[in-house]
């Protein structure tokens, strides 16, 4: 079964296609700035690359170029595209209706309502599925919800301490980042050939977040009830007193639908810095002084080693932790700052193997009772397997 797993932005298009009878990977590819004058195309089958530009007005059409490319004659990995059984969705949040499933009316009218809770996802991923729902009729959606990793988490531990009938609303701690946490605590399991490990999964990038994993079940979730909650992220807030709004107001004149776009878009490590949400140029520019880089790196750090210890005192302690993500695989300063005077709690870094990272790699230093690991995440594979789940459960 040849199942293509779609990873939306407002207006990008990023892609895998996987042949699960196999486990293979068979192509990949990323199309970017989408409905503006010039699109930028990059495909990559069998370890070739080919890069164009075009006009591409919106998904459908991107989705389209995506298949010609797959089915080209001359360098394409598929016949025909009735090959492909299904398109998976790194979907975010529908609330109730989490899990895998198939994209139907429901679904689309639950993530379009929650819009407002994930304003940076919700939005693209349902106009997308919509257009494609028209443009390929034939072929199955299945949306793969973030949340639904984190259902395991007990309730004492995803609840506010809000009135309780608040909760029929859909108010308690969702977690997010569901695909990567669970490939995580799969893939570990199988490097150290244990499967009661308790695992703190560090999924460290644009968005970051902290899972607490214990035989491969979540049981704990940096992220609450939205995807602007926990760790501070790239533009994003991480967590927030929510009465500094109404002194905000006053003082700026804002409304609050201004401030919540200020909260979700220009917060964050760039708000904090004021230059940039991108570790790469915080750590370059904390290097030549820059102050406001040094304390958006240093409050991002403290965010995660406050999680750490949290969720090591769900878990009763620790086996491994593990970096993922674009800046828990990338960045040596993040992981050593992060694992620093941390021996009290059983974690020691080796700060030579931290700096020769490639691939999975363990970093655990001498005399650590933790195991430290950097290990690739691959959302896009579970994403892979659960849509095929569905579609086979529905044949």
């Amino acid at each position: 079964m040849k199942v293509l797993v779609a990873n939306l932005g407002s207006t990008s298009f990023k892609y895998r296609l996987f042949d699960l009878d196999e486990e293979r990977q068979l192509a990949r590819g990323a199309i970017d700035r989408i409905g503006q004058e010039q699109s930028v195309c990059q495909v990559e089958i069998e370890g070739r690359v080919r890069e164009s530009t075009a006009s591409i007005s919106d998904h459908a059409v991107a989705v389209g170029m995506c298949l010609d490319a797959l089915t080209d004659p001359e360098c394409g990995c598929l016949e025909t595209v009735d090959e492909v059984a299904a398109i998976g969705f790194k979907a975010v949040f529908a609330a109730e209706l989490s899990g895998v499933r198939p994209v139907d009316s429901q679904l689309l009218a639950r993530m379009e309502e929650l819009a407002d809770v994930a304003p940076a996802h919700n939005p693209p991923y349902t106009r997308a599925m919509r257009q494609l729902q028209d443009a390929f009729p034939d072929i199955p959606l299945v949306a793969a919800l973030e949340t639904g990793f984190h259902e395991t988490i007990s309730p004492e531990v995803r609840s506010y301490a809000v009135p309780l009938e608040w909760q029929e609303h859909g108010v308690r701690r969702w977690g997010y980042h569901g695909a990567s946490h669970r490939y995580i605590g799969m893939r570990i399991a199988e490097l150290l050939e244990r499967d009661d490990l308790r695992v703190i999964s560090c999924h460290l990038g644009g968005s970051s977040s902290l899972a607490a994993i214990c035989g491969g079940e979540s049981r704990a979730a940096s992220m609450g009830m939205s995807p602007q909650s926990g760790l501070p992220h790239n533009n994003r807030v991480g967590d927030f007193d929510p009465f500094a709004l109404p002194v905000l107001m006053r003082a700026t004149g804002k409304s609050l639908e201004e401030l919540l776009d200020d909260l979700a878009c220009r917060s964050g490590l760039l708000g904090l810095s004021g230059l940039s949400g991108d570790v790469r140029d915080l750590e370059a520019a904390a290097a030549e002084g820059h102050p406001g880089a040094a304390l958006a790196l240093k409050t991002f750090v403290a965010a995660i080693r406050q999680y750490l210890a949290a969720q090591m005192a769900v878990l009763g302690g620790a086996d491994v932790v593990v970096f993922t993500g674009g800046i828990g695989e990338n960045s040596q300063q993040i992981r050593e700052d992060v694992c620093r005077d941390m021996a009290w709690a059983g974690l020691v870094i080796d700060e030579e193997r931290n700096g020769q990272v490639d691939g999975e790699t363990e970093i655990t230093g001498q005399g650590s009772d933790v195991a430290i690991w950097v290990v690739p995440t691959n959302e896009e594979l579970i994403v892979a397997r659960q849509t095929a789940a569905v579609v086979r459960g529905n044949d």
